[in-house]
């Protein structure tokens, strides 16, 4: 994906994609909301106004939280409901989310707010957009929200910021909020009534994790066709399996794109082979890979629609119909939509890694990797070569294992058993975020032992794409000629493949639905 530092992006809260998401969270563009958009937000707040000075009893504008529904507040007492709402919830835990994560939770928070359903004052929202331009990144604990209710307890961490408390990173410095808002020349705004909540009842969190960690696994997914390329010729595949004769009959559209990406990046290959020549089939990890990587590309088809959904929703609570003259309290908050999606993104990805391990376990072991040095090293006994690039490779695809359980079947009652059941949308959102993270250093294994073993091949031989993968590969990483520590190459190898890079060159050769 290219970087578009010049455009800019027009919030409406009904057209925001996962790429203008990326674009804004990782790559700075910056943010308006369209005129419309502040028109509605300015309507509805002026019936927030309406029904505050008719005295109506109204589910957080008049009310306590939660629990405390049926308890009235007095319009005096209004400012102070909301204020202490933002303090109250503020109860994160653990580590603070990456700027990217969170710039792309006040980009999403801003989307909806856009929609003009929760009472918020377009000043509020203007300051939203003024501290993600001038890239005040609130700090929030990436622990504490049961994902129904929305984010309540993170989204109060950004909240914070926007009244002038709590914490934030301006210019990649930890300060107070305060300090932060002044720097960037931005007014702390007082909340009015209704706007706490409304700037924290939502799933703007776990669907921002979520929104990033898909786009990655979008491109990982690409990655998976060409390192399981550059392994079939290490390992002197059978071409018939990728035969379009077979996926025809079987059309699932993950499975032929992937049929068709292995072929295409082989092209002109000397190093595969024909059924019969040197065995008839080969093991699963090789034949089946367009059957497992495609059925991964059609669920992340899936979970990024369900994405935009979301992304472009109204997911707080109440919510209010201006137009029609009404509020109603509903379950838009309730992330159970996500919840599932992201465990579903969780079996993916572990997926696309558990058969990379299997691949890499062919490339090193000498009963398995068509009379290729043991571990691919020219010293064997003396040196380990990558023999515990294996092991590693494997202690990352059983970890998977263990994050990709679902989150989504737990559910913990909360305040005073009133929200009987929970999503885990935010907890599934960062597990599925890890095992993506975690799937690119299987990946960057799989590359590194499939250039070693194609060194030990001729890669004159190579097909088109595979030979432009095995060039960049190797300017990235050298031969493992003496044993050397490989952390590093690791590292960078995956922190290459998501930089997109090498897919922008292959992009002819790889396709994503």
């Amino acid at each position: 994906m290219q970087q578009t530092m010049e455009r800019t992006v027009t919030v409406n809260g009904s057209s925001l994609t996962i790429e203008d998401v990326v674009q804004v969270a990782r790559f700075g563009l910056k943010v308006d909301i369209s005129g419309e958009s502040l028109e509605k937000v300015k309507r509805t707040r002026e019936y927030v106004e309406k029904l505050l000075l008719e005295k109506k009893a109204v589910y957080g504008l008049t009310t306590g939280f939660g629990k405390f529904s049926d308890t009235y507040i007095s319009s005096e007492d209004a400012k102070s409901l909301q204020l202490n709402l933002i303090r109250s919830h503020s109860c994160g835990i653990g580590d603070p989310f990456p700027e990217e994560v969170v710039r792309a939770i006040l980009l999403l928070r801003i989307n909806a707010l856009s929609l003009g359903y929760s009472g918020i004052r377009p000043e509020t929202l203007e300051t939203m957009v003024d501290m993600l331009n001038e890239r005040v990144v609130p700090v929030i604990p990436e622990k504490g929200s049961l994902g129904a209710s929305g984010d309540l307890a993170p989204l109060s961490h950004l909240a914070l910021v926007l009244i002038g408390e709590g914490e934030a990173y301006y210019e990649g410095v930890r300060m107070t909020g305060a300090e932060a808002m002044a720097a960037a020349g931005i007014q702390p705004i007082t909340l009015e009534a209704k706007e706490g909540l409304a700037l924290i009842n939502g799933t703007q969190v776990m669907t921002a994790v979520g929104t990033l960690a898909c786009w990655d696994a979008q491109q990982l997914a690409r990655w998976a066709d060409c390192a399981a390329a550059l392994t079939c010729e290490a390992l002197l595949a059978v071409r018939d399996a990728f035969d379009p004769l077979t996926h025809r009959i079987r059309p699932h559209q993950g499975q032929l794109q992937v049929a068709d990406n292995i072929s295409r990046l082989t092209l002109g290959s000397r190093l595969m082979t024909r059924q019969g020549e040197l065995r008839v089939q080969d093991a699963y990890s090789l034949r089946c890979i367009p059957q497992v990587h495609g059925a991964s590309r059609d669920a992340l088809g899936y979970i990024a629609d369900k994405l935009e959904i979301e992304i472009n929703s109204a997911t707080d609570n109440p919510l209010i119909f201006a137009e029609e003259g009404r509020v109603i309290s509903g379950g838009n908050f309730h992330g159970q939509p996500i919840a599932l999606a992201m465990d579903h993104l969780s079996v993916c990805a572990s997926e696309l890694a558990n058969i990379s391990e299997r691949r890499i376990e062919r490339l090193v072991n000498p009963h398995l990797n068509e009379k290729l040095p043991a571990f691919l090293t020219k010293k064997g006994g003396l040196q380990s070569g990558l023999m515990i690039a294996q092991y590693a490779a494997a202690a990352v695809v059983s970890e998977n294992k263990s994050l990709a359980h679902p989150a989504s079947v737990d559910s913990i009652p909360s305040s005073g058993n009133q929200e009987d059941h929970v999503s885990m949308g935010t907890i599934a959102a960062r597990k599925a975020k890890q095992i993506v993270d975690n799937a690119y250093s299987v990946l960057a294994i799989e590359l590194i032992c499939a250039a070693q073993a194609i060194d030990f091949r001729d890669p004159r031989q190579l097909g088109k794409g595979t030979k432009l993968l095995y060039n960049r590969c190797r300017e990235k990483v050298a031969f493992v000629d003496d044993d050397r520590v490989l952390s590093n190459d690791f590292h960078n190898v995956a922190e290459w493949m998501k930089s997109a890079e090498m897919l922008d060159q292959l992009h002819a050769l790889v396709t994503l639905q």
